[in-house]
């Protein structure tokens, strides 16, 4: 691992945990909204040798995240709401434009809006009140932990000896595998510290379980981005975190 990921990684973790762990639902709401605008314009940035995205737009989604808990009674059924409305816009867009803005940008503008804005909005909708923040740990557990694991078994102990997908060819089986191994590990351990220090009864199996989903879901999602790097002719999206590269797994 780099000093630059390193320090990315020392640096990065406790503020999540902060914002997750003391932070109140408009706190939350405000710090994903920043992570969207940052995702955003790498996302932006990746793609724009390919389209000419309609970057207002995307960033006016990432921006909404902030607002989600000011909307009263907000309801999962008001996303279904929002894709044909940013469908209707970035056609306005286009109209209105005199169609400087093609099928082509608009669909990489929606496309980014749904992998980047729909995904982070999730975290602050299900980080409520004591209990969800528990629950939601496990999603952190399973990506940090993940992640961890397979850089250690893959690169530090060098036990990953076959190429997992030619999409991200520093990646291997045994690195993946490790990597969900790990993840259910500190997720045992992470159940039996909330179980006794909270005095609840948190399913070892059940959550168990939700951890390796999640692990799966999330190694899917570093394919996803790889994908997206490799069909864009690029390493890395951006510089704003520094390190963050293709790593061995």
């Amino acid at each position: 691992m780099n000093i630059q990921r390193l320090l990315s990684a020392i640096l990065g973790l406790p503020i999540v945990v902060l914002v997750l762990a003391l932070g109140n639902k408009y706190f939350i709401d405000i710090f994903f909204a920043i992570v969207a605008i940052i995702s955003m314009y790498e996302y932006f940035n990746a793609i724009k040798e390919k389209a000419n995205p309609v970057k207002w737009i995307g960033y006016l989604s990432a921006v909404s995240i902030a607002f989600i808990h000011l909307i009263p009674e907000f309801d999962i059924t008001y996303i279904g709401l929002f894709i044909p409305a940013i469908v209707v816009l970035l056609f306005v867009q286009s109209i209105f434009t005199n169609m400087r803005y093609n099928i082509k940008d608009i669909s990489y503008t929606l496309f980014g809006i749904c992998y980047i804005t729909l995904f982070i909005m999730c975290i602050p909708l299900i980080s409520g009140d004591v209990s969800s923040k528990i629950y939601l740990w496990y999603i952190v557990i399973a990506a940090w932990g993940t992640d961890s694991f397979a850089y250690i078994i893959g690169k530090v102990l060098k036990m990953g000896k076959h190429k997992f997908s030619k999409v991200s060819p520093n990646k291997t089986i045994e690195g993946c595998i490790g990597g969900t191994i790990g993840a259910l590990i500190i997720a045992i351990i992470y159940t039996y510290i909330c179980n006794k220090i909270f005095d609840i009864s948190i399913s070892y199996l059940a959550f168990g379980g939700l951890t390796v989903i999640f692990s799966i879901i999330g190694q899917i999602g570093d394919f996803s981005a790889s994908s997206i790097k490799r069909y864009a002719g690029i390493k890395d999206f951006g510089d704003l975190i520094p390190g963050h590269r293709w790593h061995v797994r």
